[in-house]
């Protein structure tokens, strides 16, 4: 989804789609699909090919897994089109779902269809762009609406088996240390102490909520003018599993310099004079919508998540080396994994990077 027509491209030839398929399956339930319809591809590096879909009607997106072999636990795109179904009579705030194409028979792959919301996706942290006191209602909003999804009666909206409930960071622990390790390129200290030292120190206190698994100010739409989130998107890794996890992740923001591609980062910066709330503000914030006490100490999940992110691009790296991903990004990040796990060993010790 893009605020405008700049982040549309043609549909490259590999990834262009059976339209008579989709109109004959997915006709009925979004308004003008059965007329003239014209099919743009979003730009981007989405694991999921996005389309613009425009009708008499009005504007679609549809997401679909990418045509060809992959891997199984991977493009997740029926666990998204899941729970923003789910989701649409909470208050979180999601794109509406039209249609959810589960045969691959019919457009090639598997697919949905929801709503195009004409907004804004905020790519700088620092919110340069907007006038300073809309700056803070951004991060506030955003952070009410963390707290609107791990409120959510995850068992009353039909999602009690989206995941299994409990200790999800042992499970993610060892799933990330098991995929580091069938990908591991280069020996590196720092993750070999972390795959020892992360389970032996799980804290006390289990929960378990809907969590999104990627939340952060850049996959949220906000309205434009006063900005207010309108659609929280890119579901892919959502599932049941610990709220501190989340919170976390949004909040390393704050803690370490995020990839430069994506703007400037809020790290050394006053964030006073540039109207951003301090982080402990936000989780000040968060701890009273959801009535949870969020504790003094979130070094270990600044830890794991840190963790996790150097699995992550160390799978990227590996199939980047073994030709399977074309990109000189991808390449690039064979020489994060070192940095995020040395910041990660430094939260694991009670420090900040």
């Amino acid at each position: 989804m893009a605020n405008d027509f700049a982040g549309l491209s043609d549909v490259p030839e590999h990834l262009v789609f059976d339209l008579e398929g989709l109109k004959k399956g997915a006709g009925h339930a979004v308004p003008g699909l059965n007329g003239d319809v014209q099919v743009g591809k979003f730009k981007g590096g989405q694991s999921n090919p996005t389309y613009l879909i425009t009708t008499s009607e009005g504007r679609y997106v549809l997401r679909r897994k990418p045509p060809g072999k992959l891997l199984g636990s991977a493009h997740q795109v029926g666990r998204e089109a899941r729970v923003m179904s789910a989701l649409a009579d909470t208050d979180v705030p999601v794109p509406r779902v039209f249609f959810h194409g589960e045969d691959p028979d019919m457009i090639g792959s598997e697919f949905f269809i929801m709503e195009f919301m004409d907004g804004q996706i905020y790519w700088n942290p620092l919110l340069s762009d907007l006038p300073k006191e809309q700056r803070g209602q951004v991060y506030h909003r955003l952070t009410d609406t963390l707290a609107a999804l791990h409120s959510v009666d995850y068992k009353a909206v039909g999602l009690g088996d989206f995941g299994p409930e409990g200790e999800y960071i042992a499970r993610q622990v060892g799933r990330w240390s098991k995929q580091y390790k069938a990908s591991e390129t280069d020996d590196v200290d720092a993750m070999n102490w972390l795959i020892d030292w992360l389970p032996k120190n799980i804290p006390a206190g289990d929960k378990t909520c809907l969590i999104h698994g990627d939340f952060r100010l850049d996959n949220c739409m906000f309205t434009k003018g006063d900005p207010q989130p309108m659609g929280l998107i890119d579901w892919e890794l959502s599932t049941l599993g610990h709220p501190l996890a989340d919170l976390t992740y949004y909040l390393l923001s704050w803690k370490i310099p995020l990839d430069p591609s994506r703007g400037e980062n809020l790290v050394g910066q006053d964030l006073e004079s540039l109207g951003i709330p301090r982080e402990q503000e936000l989780i000040e914030r968060y701890s009273e919508k959801t009535g949870t006490d969020v504790p003094e100490d979130l070094n270990y999940y600044f830890a794991y998540n840190l963790f996790r992110l150097a699995g992550i691009v160390q799978g990227v790296y590996k199939r980047a080396k073994d030709g399977n991903a074309s990109s000189e990004k991808a390449m690039g990040y064979g020489k994060m994994v070192a940095p995020l796990s040395a910041m990660a060993k430094q939260f694991a010790g009670g420090e900040a990077p």
